[in-house]
């Protein structure tokens, strides 16, 4: 593959391996990159711990308590109590898996993308677009996690509350944009390399062609002009003919 085709690919590819590789990480270790956050105007009970802000991870939940954050155990899924009126329950949190799942296909795609071997760039690329599809579908379940949150803080009396998306939201849509457009980089990339192996058009040949030499077929001589005759009267003197 051209190296002005295999660069751009292969760096859009890590591009979106280390930014879902930071989502995937998400909270409790790496507490800014959460998937959506809430934050209360007074201190609300979240799990029996009084805070003014709630950060909802892959992993777990966090709240913030004095300038500090107390999270709860890290597991597959969880589910969070708020102000003992609203729960958001396990089903919205264990689909969030799908995000590190989403990067390791990636991190396969990646690797592939380094060879220039014909059917190795064809699995790049499908692998390239699988990664997309996963990503896609950890955006939307991202989606509804925040519309989920949304709803349950929205139905709590006497709270104000504002619930927005958080890091992570966002450079989960990064990635599948960064995948979308390395895939489609790698697929060309290898269009323009079977171009070039394939040989070059022969020209036609027989009549049609250019060259009179290629021009000759088995059995087929090209035709010549009759020798000029020598002695001919000019056309002008053929009507008349002097007797002396």
């Amino acid at each position: 593959m051209s190296r002005l085709i295999c660069v751009p690919s292969v760096v859009l590819l890590f591009v979106a391996f280390i930014l879902l590789l930071l989502v995937s990480i998400s909270t409790p270790f790496l507490r800014p990159l959460d998937i959506t956050r809430v934050k209360f105007n007074t201190p609300v009970s979240v799990e029996g711990i009084s805070t003014t802000q709630l950060r909802l991870g892959i992993w777990a939940w966090c709240t913030e308590q004095g300038g500090g954050f107390a999270c709860g155990p890290t597991a597959r899924s969880y589910s969070v109590n708020v102000a003992n009126q609203q729960t958001i329950s396990h089903t919205w949190t264990r689909a969030l898996i799908v995000h590190p799942i989403a990067a390791a296909i990636t991190l396969i795609a990646f690797a592939l993308s380094f060879s220039q071997h014909l059917l190795v760039m064809l699995l790049a690329s499908l692998t390239a677009f699988l990664a997309a599809l996963m990503t896609l579908v950890a955006f939307c379940i991202d989606i509804a996690l925040y519309a989920r949150v949304h709803q349950v803080m929205h139905r709590l009396t006497g709270v104000t509350e504002n619930t927005d998306t958080a890091p992570g939201f966002w450079l989960t849509l990064v990635s599948f944009i960064l995948l979308l457009i390395a895939g489609c980089t790698v697929c060309f990339g290898r269009r323009r390399q079977l171009r070039a192996t394939q040989p070059a058009t022969p020209v036609s040949s027989g009549l049609l062609a250019r060259d009179p030499e290629t021009a000759q077929v088995s059995g087929f001589q090209p035709a010549t002009a009759p020798p000029p005759v020598t002695g001919a009267r000019p056309w002008y003197k053929r009507g008349f003919r002097r007797n002396y």
